[in-house]
């Protein structure tokens, strides 16, 4: 192998590594995500926010689909390039197959692998050949089903979300504008530390899938930006209230929504000081609330 040879090589092999790195860190990893795939659901997102009607409905679905995408050509690359310096010599053609060492041909027989189609019109005649198409074979599978896992995962927290900003609408029409004080103490302290309970499910969910930080919703019943505050206004007032049981739970609920917004200013990047501050940036980001207007005086 020549010089040439040898950087074609070390180039795949970084690319391959870097496939394995960003899979890894982004679905096995706990409360991670890796360099690839935090970068391309960023930049759709920030994309689409730009963007007038629906389109940041379509960012994290879209965003999701190029990100697996983008490790299955980080891969086929990849090993393409670890093939290249090895045509024609380092594999053996069935009859009538043309012998070509162009890079196209490397890109042939790395889809064909990591794909597990296996045609067999060209295989690897060098035992340390055969050792890597075989280790590409076990990765595409293995990518394969990492993926659909990953999809899997996501609408199951998005469900939970959801849930909850439901739960914080029917609270605030069942319980009026007099909120926590309209209900009987000891009933209105059970249903605030369920919410609790879900502010809390919604906050691990953004830890370990950050990727559903970037779904939006359009119908603001459903959108956990357009309600939180809603849910940090009657831990307030639970907080106030001369009810034990009913302070107790406010505490717990304040707690939690505490936790949630520094998930969201640590993991997301909003900005500040108070939980009321970080939950208006959320609704904002959201497009749930408008920016407010500068000060003319």
């Amino acid at each position: 192998m020549d010089v040439g040879d040898v950087l074609w090589t070390v180039l795949g092999a970084g690319l391959i590594l870097l496939m394995l790195a960003d899979v890894f860190r982004t679905l096995l990893y706990p409360h991670g995500s890796g360099p690839v795939s935090r970068a391309i659901m960023r930049g759709l997102w920030l994309l689409t926010r730009r963007l007038r009607g629906r389109a940041s409905t379509i960012a994290a679905p879209l965003a999701m689909a190029a990100v697996i995408g983008a490790w299955a050509g980080l891969a086929v690359i990849g090993w393409a390039l670890l093939y290249l310096p090895h045509l024609t010599d380092g594999f053996v053609y069935g009859d009538g197959v043309p012998q070509e060492a162009d890079f196209a041909e490397a890109l042939y027989i790395s889809l064909v692998t990591l794909s597990t189609v296996g045609y067999g019109d060209i295989v690897a005649a060098y035992p340390l050949l055969r050792l890597v198409a075989a280790f590409q074979a076990v990765t595409g599978f293995g990518l394969l089903t990492a993926t659909v896992s990953w999809i899997l995962q996501m609408y199951p927290a998005l469900s939970r979300r959801r849930a909850l900003a439901h739960e914080l609408n029917l609270f605030r029409e069942a319980a009026g504008p007099e909120g926590v004080a309209s209900l009987d103490p000891r009933h209105a302290a059970g249903l605030l530390e369920s919410l609790a309970r879900n502010v809390a499910s919604v906050s691990i969910d953004l830890l370990s899938f950050h990727e559903t930080y970037y779904f939006h919703e359009v119908e603001q019943r459903g959108s956990l930006p357009a309600t939180v505050a809603y849910a940090h206004g009657l831990a307030s007032d639970a907080e106030r209230s001369e009810n034990p049981d009913l302070q107790f739970a406010g505490r717990m609920l304040h707690a939690s929504l505490d936790h949630l917004a520094e998930v969201l200013r640590g993991k997301f990047g909003h900005q500040g000081t108070t939980s009321s501050a970080v939950f208006d940036s959320y609704a904002l980001h959201h497009k749930h609330k408008q920016p407010r207007e500068p000060d003319t005086e």
